[in-house]
């Protein structure tokens, strides 16, 4: 067996490669990740520079437009953040007689089925109220953080901005030539076209959500409304454990304000409207534009999370789609993975059906 064509050992020295290449860029985290955002919200905003260039724009205005309404946003967002932090460092010691209290009812409840009070007591005396909304402070401290680059990702939007029209043309131009560049570029716009189309969707399902979610817990009585709004709309970009990560605090909350009866009313809307804008209704308009599977996209969520923090989790689903579109994607040889990487269900042959029935 020729060892160097070994499949296991392409494999292993595969595996190597990613380990080395994420450690690296772990390492350059507070660079790395302000640069992606910056070139994922290029892309977002891409189809209005390519509508002002389609309708003549001047070229000034296909820059200017786009790359200010991304500060815009980014500005609003920043400021949006800094001031939901502040809201829930001041209000979560109002809450720790209440948390005291439930603490309490809680270690009597589990005496009576014959559990050691003293043990239970002593367990329960550790807990800090401030414990229970720590991971969300530490999502929008991590948020914020990256925010607080924003000279360093303005930079880095003009720049993409600016060079975002020549940049398209010659990608153009490469894709109708044979071989392998343009290969990479077929994939690569790809990629930028099924992220385009991603955080376009996403951002409108997320704000229809969180308006929403601030209206059902408003109805509620539930303070901080309009922080767990924001909640809501940054944990939409996570799949599948953002929605728990946005329930979790107004949960919580509700049951330390005003009993379980409005902490069930809490889930009971959030698990309603997530249910069908987010399950029936938002898959119709992305349908497989990601092109990962269940499984890969929980393992890119972990991922880069760890290598990027908050902000990585958030972008977990365009970074992985742009290492899928270098990996797979670029190469012809490997275009077989798609169909794994995927796991999409293609629709039976009507015609095979057909003969085998004749």
């Amino acid at each position: 067996m020729d060892v160097a064509r070994s499949p296991a050992l392409r494999i292993l020295v595969g595996t190597a490669a990613i380990t080395v290449t994420m450690a690296g860029i772990k390492s350059i985290g507070s660079l790395a990740g302000p640069a992606f955002l910056a070139l994922v919200l290029t892309i977002a905003v891409n189809p209005l520079r390519g509508w002002l260039d389609r309708h003549g724009a001047p070229f000034w205005v296909c820059v200017t437009v786009p790359l200010a309404t991304v500060i815009a946003v980014l500005l609003a967002l920043g400021a949006a953040l800094a001031l939901s932090v502040a809201q829930l460092a001041v209000m979560l010691p109002d809450y720790t007689s209440q948390f005291n209290a439930l603490v309490e009812s809680a270690t009597h409840t589990l005496a009576e089925y014959g559990i050691d009070q003293r043990k239970l007591q002593d367990a329960m005396s550790r807990l800090d109220p401030s414990q229970l909304f720590a991971y969300v402070q530490a999502f929008l401290n991590g948020l914020l953080s990256a925010s607080s680059t924003l000279l360093l990702i303005v930079l880095l939007l003009v720049g993409m901005c600016v060079d975002a029209t020549g940049t398209v043309r010659q990608l153009e131009k490469l894709e109708r030539q044979d071989g392998p560049r343009s290969d990479l570029v077929a994939a690569l716009r790809s990629f930028a076209r099924d992220t385009s189309r991603f955080l376009v969707v996403t951002t409108l399902f997320g704000l229809l959500v969180a308006a929403l979610d601030v209206v059902a817990l408003y109805l509620l009585g539930i303070p901080l409304a309009l922080l767990w709004g924001l909640l809501s709309f940054l944990t939409n970009y996570i799949p599948n454990i953002g929605f728990v990560i946005g329930l979790a605090p107004p949960a919580v909350l509700a049951l330390l304000d005003d009993g379980v009866g409005t902490m069930i009313w809490v889930i009971v809307a959030y698990s309603a409207i997530n249910f069908v804008l987010q399950s029936l209704i938002q898959p119709r308009f992305l349908g497989n534009a990601v092109g990962l599977s269940f499984t890969l996209i929980n393992i890119s969520l972990i991922l880069w999370a760890w290598v990027l923090g908050p902000l990585g989790a958030i972008l977990a689903v365009p970074l992985s789609t742009l290492v899928r579109a270098l990996l797979v994607d670029a190469d012809p040889s490997k275009r077989w993975l798609t169909g794994v990487l995927s796991s999409a269900l293609e629709k039976p042959d009507k015609r095979r059906k057909s003969s085998k029935k004749v």
